[in-house]
């Protein structure tokens, strides 16, 4: 059984902002790879400039906070996980569509689709990723997060967040919309 982190610990603001950010960067590499190995060409995807997915973030607080207490059940965190995401992600195309008239992706070409927003196949990988994230890399990141100087913690966290507070004030003016990133 795994050691249960106190009250203070485990609602400790600044771990899931460092979260928030390890999420958004993993989710610009992960989808950046998968353009690479798809298209041989390297596309900054999403919204922002930097190099963040700001849903991956949103997404992984979201289930850390929601299904940690079911760390040690993990195809219900799979399942919630997967309708927890799928929800997200067809939420936020549809936000992104509505706003900026573009989509930032389509999955109109897979399988079992909804309005090319969603599909089976990245929902059951948000599922896996959730099982993981929940199940085995919240509470290893958490562990490292409380050998890190509390300073060092508050000074980093807010320089990164000046930094992506900028990336997104420019973005809301210039959304990031290269060539590869949105689909008409």
């Amino acid at each position: 059984m795994r050691p249960s982190m106190s009250y203070p610990e485990k609602w400790d603001f600044i771990f899931y902002l460092y979260l928030f950010f390890i999420a958004a960067v993993f989710g610009w590499l992960w989808e950046g790879g998968l353009y690479l190995f798809k298209d041989d060409a390297y596309v900054n995807r999403g919204f922002l400039t930097g190099p963040w997915l700001p849903i991956y973030g949103v997404g992984a607080v979201m289930l850390e906070i929601l299904f940690h207490r079911w760390r040690d059940r993990t195809f219900l965190t799979f399942l919630s996980s997967m309708a927890l995401c799928t929800a997200l992600e067809y939420l936020a195309g549809w936000y992104l569509e509505l706003t900026w008239k573009v989509k930032w992706w389509d999955y109109s070409q897979m399988n079992w689709n909804l309005h090319g927003r969603i599909c089976l196949a990245s929902s059951i990988m948000f599922g896996l990723g959730g099982a993981v994230l929940v199940c085995v890399l919240a509470p290893l990141l958490h562990s490292l997060y409380r050998r890190i100087p509390v300073k060092i913690r508050v000074w980093t966290i807010l320089t990164i967040l000046v930094i992506f507070t900028a990336d997104a004030a420019y973005s809301a003016i210039m959304p990031h919309i290269g060539r590869g990133v949105i689909y008409h």
